[in-house]
């Protein structure tokens, strides 16, 4: 059973937050007179709203805030600034968006950060022994050893944001067995090998004829060990496809994601790990990026002219001249069952990092968040950066505010969270994460539509906040009650559930868990993925009903959202070990990490490229780079079979 979800205790709250001001300094601009350039048809609706008290914590400016430099970016000028906020409200308008009602703080102080303390005093020692003179500790074995060593034991394609938390905090996860995490082919193996310890031990003690019986008894554990062997060997099995598909020991045909169907190969664009994928809300547009600090935009082919219309528009507003007016260049036809354009729509340059994450807003514009400690913003319609927000550590989560996208929420390393004013290029509000334990913000995400702000930490807890104010509102923490999962580990994903008030939580405990909001109770436990030092987020397809994750063995997992246990003799409903996995076909020579898996947003996009309506397209990168395209067979309304355990 998981532990309730608590809140602090009584006299340990967050520090007063900032209090919103009268309006945004953009709705002043506004009411005062539009800025230069910008569209008459942009409406902008603001919420007025008195200043509320709040004392000032010892040490920080006015309202609580933080009066040093390096938590925004600002403008060099007034003129730039107002350049900046009639182009984005100008491309809001001709993207027809709709905004509602937000709340957001007004300070006209510099947001900045405390200054970093100087490190001089390592320039005269070399990386090695630099390293070699850090401990870090084991959090499998209790070992503590140099950080020179444990960055070689650690499992291979981590993530680099592992490596940088193993610096932070001290700690490291290596390859330890976790028992319910072994296969059931080491378990035999196990046995077998206590069978023949036994064996040995009775040699000694009651001589030949205690051997001869022991030894019957080995051989008939080998004899199932082989067998099982085999079995698993049938099991993962490529299809007519190509596709190598595994379901869990105990889950029995009919299966739903046996055939499925490669159709497109995207594997020659990047280099190196794809950390990240992300479909635009609507579907005809995917983003891509990790590695090789590129962000790919990838377009539906028939919504390719489209987006080449967009495009044209913005470069001939623009004029000659500029990488916004170049044209798109002509390229070779592609396979007709191919659902992308075979070449990227947009390929963005900027980050000097790894790139983590990925976020899209209803109206094409895209964020990306990179180990640089910043992120950037860009638009389909454009070839530049439009802006960059500057953080102080590593940027490990991102999300545009689903009903308002002049608003982002980012949550980094510093274990801040902090809400973003897009057009004011500044931050409107911000939390610090609490808690004795380690604090680092390692995911991030909006839920309930835009109500709560919810942020992942390293120590295992998912705190929300109430969005209009980012105030505290209450914690889950993501751990087993027991054994060698009690201790919360890193979150690498949150996501809201299509039309249910319920989240769904990753987490380096290669578990993913299902979360009611109304009572914060867990709905259910998802088992068979392995995710132990990696950046894995798990997320739902189109209709809520399956969820499908990455893994670090290079296989996707798929789980039934409600598993249909009717039929089993497992005790616990509240924990779904009943998968599906595939890989890619051995001949497309992809990775042995998957690093990042899909669902499209809008199945029946794809309709009319070779499937119906009512098929499912799966989407699933890996550490070499590798993007493949997936569509799965017709689904039936009949829950799968599962075997007793």
């Amino acid at each position: 059973s998981e532990p309730a979800c608590t809140k602090p205790p009584p006299g340990k709250r967050p520090p007063p937050r900032p209090a919103p001001f009268a309006t945004s300094s953009y709705a002043k601009t506004r009411q005062g007179g539009q800025p230069s350039g910008a569209s008459p048809a942009v409406q902008v609706n603001t919420v007025t709203i008195p200043p509320k008290s709040a004392t000032p914590d010892p040490g920080r400016g006015p309202q609580g805030t933080v009066s040093t430099q390096g938590e925004a970016t600002q403008s060099q000028n007034t003129t730039e600034e107002d350049d900046f906020i009639s182009r984005y409200a100008e491309m809001l308008s001709h993207t027809d968006s709709t905004h509602g009602n937000f709340v957001a703080a007004d300070d006209d102080e510099p947001a900045t950060v405390s200054p970093v303390q100087s490190e001089a005093a390592l320039d005269d020692k070399s990386d090695t022994e630099i390293l070699e003179g850090i401990f870090v500790k084991n959090l499998d074995t209790g070992e503590s050893i140099p950080l020179s060593e444990a960055e070689q034991l650690i499992p291979n394609g981590v993530n680099p944001l592992a490596l940088h938390i193993m610096r932070l905090t001290s700690e490291y996860v290596g390859e330890g067995s976790d028992p319910e995490d072994v296969t059931a082919s080491e378990k035999a193996a196990h046995a077998a090998a206590l069978q023949a310890e036994a064996a040995a031990k009775l040699v000694k003690q009651k001589g030949k004829l205690a051997f001869k019986a022991i030894r019957g008894k080995v051989k008939s554990v080998k004899k199932a060990l082989e067998a099982h062997g085999d079995h698993d060997a049938e099991m993962d099995a490529e299809n007519n496809d190509g596709v190598r598909f595994k379901p869990s020991s105990h889950r029995g045909p009919p299966y739903e994601f046996d055939n499925l169907t490669l159709r497109q190969d995207l594997s020659h664009e990047h280099s190196g790990p794809v950390w990240t994928l992300r479909f635009s809300t609507d579907g005809r547009l995917m983003a891509s990026a990790g590695q090789d600090l590129i962000v790919r935009v990838w377009v539906l082919k028939k919504a390719k002219k489209t987006f080449e219309d967009m495009r044209n528009k913005y470069a001939a507003k623009e004029g000659e001249g500029g990488d916004s007016a170049r044209a798109v260049p002509d390229r070779p036809p592609s396979d007709d069952d191919a659902f992308f354009d075979p070449k990227p729509f947009c390929s963005y340059s900027g980050h000097t990092a790894d790139i983590l994450d990925l976020a899209w807003s209803k109206n094409y514009f895209l964020l990306s968040a990179s180990f640089d400690k910043t992120v950037r913003l860009w638009h389909v319609s454009r070839q530049e950066c439009l802006a960059c927000f500057q953080h102080t550590e590593f940027v490990t989560g991102i999300a545009f505010h689903p009903r308002d996208d002049r608003y982002f929420l980012s949550g980094s390393l510093d274990a801040r969270l902090r809400l973003w004013n897009i057009p004011d290029k500044k931050v409107a509000l911000w939390n610090e994460v609490e808690g004795s334990g380690n604090r680092l913000i390692t995911a991030a995400g909006f839920v309930q539509n835009g109500k709560y702000a919810a942020a992942g930490t390293y120590d295992g807890r998912c705190l929300l906040y109430e969005t209009e104010y980012l105030k505290y509102h209450t914690q889950i923490h993501v751990r087993s009650s027991r054994g060698k999962n009690a201790k919360g580990r890193k979150i690498t994903g949150i996501v809201p559930m299509p039309g249910e008030d319920k989240i769904l939580i990753s987490s380096n405990d290669s578990r993913v868990r299902l979360y009611d909001l109304k009572d914060l109770s867990m709905v259910c436990k998802y088992k068979g993925a392995v995710n132990r030092s990696s950046q894995i987020e798990a997320s739902f397809s189109s209709d809520g009903s399956h969820i499908i994750s990455g893994s670090e063995n290079g296989f996707v997992y798929l789980w039934r959202t409600f598993q249909d246990f009717s039929r089993s003799a497992a005790a616990r409903r509240d924990v779904n070990d009943v998968f599906e996995s595939f890989a890619a076909p051995v001949s497309c020579q992809s990775g042995d990490q998957g690093t990042a898996a899909v669902f499209a947003p809008v199945p029946g996009l794809f309709a009319g490229e070779g499937i119906s309506q009512n098929q499912e397209v799966l989407v699933a990168a890996d550490y070499k780079g590798c993007i493949h395209v997936y569509s799965a067979p017709a689904r039936t309304d009949d829950a799968p079979s599962v075997k007793p355990h």
